[in-house]
């Protein structure tokens, strides 16, 4: 059995799978058992940081209008933004409850409520003699909470605990929650679509997938009869994100990246012991049905049976010379004979990559 989130091109993995017709259901990504809303807010700041910052009185408001008495999860993209986006809902909330009271003309001390708290002081009290973390022990006392993963286990397990019975309303989370712990809430905020990448030093996009993911815990089967959402993006990407979150995208093979070591696992194995063997491995792989559906993807020139075959030739070629120069296998020209050598066999037992080897071989 193969689950897989909508895809445009389910045949061809269908195909690739072994599935006959008849064992193939594709539904669309708006099929859900609790219907859901999405709005889409966009915001002009150019630089990450101030726009992030102007998003915090919207949230608030979706949180009033939409979920004021249900549970809400917000999703933001870093540690640091979950901390900045409570503190910011309690700052906010406090003004609201002010205006209120003033409008009433009420006493501040004794009427000032907490809206997004449901449970009393003597527990709140018990409970924060066990929070390690400063600023979720403040942030709980307004029925606020947070959650990644620079917090304790035993800090997240309390937060956990607390939202799914419902003693605080509002959880401010990375998005590492929407793929991990089920939480499913009435509204749920995404606040932002990008994140940092650390690897090269900017902010980028999340995958489609990911906020598809995010967006998919609103609504509480068995409880609310309609989920609702809240996507808040940067204003030029806004309409990106309403044409194409909710159409399906066709899965393409990132094999010929990979390709090298998988190579290597074979030859190590003893499944590739000449090229024409590589070849009719390729011919077998998800990549060379893509291959013939979409060929400028994969920068094939042309789509005939000769393009095709120069094509994987060429691909087989470049891939076992890699090999061969980082010495993990030997090529025997003269009987078209492929085989393994040590390091061959150690990168493929340890899933090590043949550059790795390469450069541990060069320093020993």
């Amino acid at each position: 059995m193969g689950l897989s989130t909508a895809l445009a091109n389910a045949k061809d993995v269908a195909d690739w799978l072994g599935i006959h017709k008849l064992g193939l259901y594709n539904f669309k990504p708006s099929v859900r058992p609790v219907p859901i809303k999405v709005f889409f807010e966009g915001f002009p700041e150019k630089h990450y940081c101030p726009r992030m910052a102007t998003m915090n009185k919207p949230s608030f408001k979706a949180i009033m209008t939409h979920s004021r008495d249900n549970p809400v999860l917000v999703f933001v993209s870093s540690r640091r933004q979950t901390r900045l986006t409570a503190l910011d809902l309690i700052a906010l909330m406090a003004a609201d409850q002010q205006e209120k009271i003033a409008q009433q003309g009420g006493d501040g001390f004794l009427d000032f409520k907490k809206p997004f708290l449901h449970m009393d002081t003597e527990e709140i009290s018990m409970l924060s003699e066990f929070i390690k973390d400063d600023n979720l022990k403040h942030t709980i006392q307004f029925g606020v909470g947070m959650h990644h993963a620079g917090l304790e286990e035993s800090d997240r397990k309390i937060v956990e605990d607390l939202f799914v019975k419902k003693k605080i309303q509002v959880l401010v989370t990375t998005s590492t929650l929407a793929w991990g712990v089920n939480f499913p809430a009435r509204l749920v905020i995404i606040k932002g679509t990008e994140f940092f990448d650390p690897k090269i030093q900017r902010y980028v996009d999340f995958p489609l997938t990911d906020l598809l993911q995010m967006i998919g815990r609103a609504g509480r089967p068995g409880f609310d009869d309609h989920g609702i959402a809240c996507v808040m993006v940067q204003e030029e990407k806004k309409n990106f994100y309403k044409k194409f979150l909710y159409e399906p995208f066709p899965v393409e093979s990132s094999l010929a990246g990979q390709l090298t070591d998988h190579l290597n696992a074979e030859i190590a194995a003893g499944t590739l012991q000449n090229r024409q063997h590589c070849l009719d491995y390729l011919t077998w792989t998800y990549f060379f049905r893509r291959l013939t559906k979409n060929p400028t993807y994969y920068n094939l020139e042309g789509n005939s049976a000769e393009a095709i075959n120069s094509y994987l030739r060429t691909l087989v070629n470049t891939n076992l010379l890699k090999l061969r120069d980082a010495g993990c296998v030997e090529l025997d020209y003269a009987n078209d004979n492929i085989s393994s050598t040590h390091l061959g066999y150690l990168a493929s037992f340890y899933y090590l990559s043949h550059v790795t080897v390469m450069s541990l071989d060069r320093r020993l």
